[in-house]
């Protein structure tokens, strides 16, 4: 199935969190929180503003970005969670 976002509206994949912390810990599933990174899927084309004008999206298919733990709303499409954000409860774009 093929979603396409409206307005400002981010479709997002969760990535994966790490199972083994940086010392070597291995976390169990049930210690798992569920991750505050994305990998974006597809974007909307934006909002318009009062004069009817396109606002550009700062982000764009591919980013990896940062949301709030609890925002956006989490849907199934082909059986993988996704979530679709508003631009506005992406906190940042991560850069490698």
């Amino acid at each position: 199935m093929k979603v396409k976002p409206l307005q400002d509206r981010v479709l997002v994949k969760r990535l994966e969190q790490e199972l083994k912390t940086k010392g070597g810990i291995i976390i169990p599933d049930t210690g798992k929180e569920k991750p505050a990174e994305g990998k974006v899927v597809a974007v909307g084309p934006g909002k318009k503003d009062p004069d009817g004008k396109a606002i550009k999206m700062d982000v764009k298919k591919g980013d990896i970005v940062l949301f709030a733990k609890y925002s956006g709303n989490e849907i199934k499409i082909d059986g993988e969670e996704h979530l679709i954000l508003r631009e506005d409860e992406i906190l940042a774009i991560l850069e490698k």
